[in-house]
């Protein structure tokens, strides 16, 4: 259990770097929702093994060899829902919870042969890359539907929240990865999309779901 939640760190660490490269304290424990007495005890306990640097009143800097552990933390995770979707048959918005559980496991080959069996897939099931056994992956320069202009058809083929309740919102509109979508429509008042795709037309879409699903130019 003290393994998990260290890892948990890690991973949070690196989503926060990925947003911004110098880290609070205050974010970390929000981001975890623990305190921040409880956050910074493993942050001293993170340091001794070479994962973060900190110093007093200074941000948090992950390092290279903390990276390298959160892309592997990372990999286990993706490669864990893809596996739950494609193999298994679950529901795109059943996968994540598991997959948390699955990440922890630390045998390798089990992970190496799962990657195998699909096929070596290059993304999850929400369209975020998944990194290569050194820790590297692409990261695809999608746009936000929201970016998107009038009269545009666009093809999702991911997402920047993967929660049950979004996803649950998109399985009731039938969209999924790989919809194409065209934008009939914008309203200048708040910015809602009006969109037409496969068999719908004239769905209003707000503009917070327009930001939270990454497209690309047909």
């Amino acid at each position: 259990m003290a393994s998990d939640i260290k890892e948990n760190y890690i991973k949070a660490l690196l989503y926060l770097h990925q947003k911004n490269e110098d880290i609070s304290l205050s974010e970390l424990g929000e981001e975890l929702q623990v305190s921040k007495p409880t956050a910074n005890d493993m942050i001293k306990k993170l340091q001794t093994e070479g994962i973060v640097i900190s110093k007093k009143y200074k941000p948090i800097k992950i390092t290279e060899k903390g990276k390298q552990r959160a892309a592997e933390i990372i990999r286990k995770h993706r490669l864990s829902e893809m596996f739950l979707l494609q193999i298994m048959k679950f529901g795109w918005e059943e996968v994540h919870e598991i997959a948390e559980e699955l990440e922890h496991i630390k045998t390798d080959k089990f992970f190496d042969r799962m990657d195998e069996l699909m096929g070596f897939p290059t993304t999850d099931p929400h369209g975020s890359p998944i990194p290569d056994k050194n820790g590297n992956f692409n990261k695809p320069n999608y746009k936000r539907l929201s970016q998107i202009s009038s009269q545009s058809t666009v093809i999702v083929k991911a997402l920047r929240d993967s929660s049950t309740d979004f996803l649950l919102f998109l399985n009731n509109k039938s969209i999924q990865l790989t919809t194409k979508i065209t934008v009939t429509h914008i309203e200048p008042f708040d910015g809602s999309f009006t969109v037409a795709y496969e068999g719908f037309k004239d769905v209003v879409l707000g503009k917070s779901i327009c930001d939270r699903i990454l497209v690309e130019k047909i």
